[in-house]
């Protein structure tokens, strides 16, 4: 695949990338937010859920990640209550949505490693 240097530069979030992989990685790298994301393709989840299916993550950085995420405009945080204990549910956005053929694929190349 050959992109045009000048198609390839793109502005996300107030930040200048001149490679479109620089962009997905920022937005998807990393040990966790693959997995999230992943994770989040059946359906909403709340934090107990993500954490119960993703045990090898520390409460403090799946909030962060969440957070993250979440700025990034890759999943919406919806609040139900106003008094403790609220339920808060993660779920993908449009956006985030778009992600769902390359994260399979990568699961299936996975698989066969």
């Amino acid at each position: 695949m050959e992109l045009d240097k000048q198609s390839t530069v793109k502005t996300y979030n107030n930040k200048t990338y001149y490679c479109p992989i620089s962009l997905a990685m920022d937005l998807v790298g990393g040990k966790w937010k693959g997995v999230i994301l992943h994770y989040l393709l059946s359906g909403e989840k709340r934090f107990s859920e993500l954490k119960t299916i993703i045990p090898e993550i520390t409460d403090m950085t799946l909030s962060i990640q969440l957070k993250k995420l979440e700025e990034d405009g890759l999943i919406t945080r919806t609040v139900f209550g106003d008094k403790p204990p609220l339920k808060v549910l993660y779920r993908l956005t449009p956006q985030g949505e778009r992600i769902r053929p390359a994260l399979e694929q990568l699961c299936l190349w996975a698989l066969t490693l």
